[in-house]
């Protein structure tokens, strides 16, 4: 089974490099609000809430 965790882990990994090549290539203004933008999608507020709600939705239905 998939546990959200580990799926967090992966895109984090990701998200840590996808970050370092951004504030490489980018002025510091714009990388700020780059990062504030990509973090909000991929974080708590963002995939993280719909990963909560699909993978509950997915527990649910194995409960029936």
């Amino acid at each position: 089974m998939v546990r959200q965790e580990d799926i967090e882990r992966l895109i984090n990994m990701r998200l840590s490099q996808l970050l370092l090549v951004a504030e490489a290539a980018l002025p510091s203004s714009q990388f700020q609000a780059f990062r504030k933008i990509t973090l909000n999608e991929f974080g708590n507020n963002g995939l993280g809430m719909e990963l909560e709600r699909l993978l509950g939705e997915k527990n649910q239905h194995k409960a029936r």
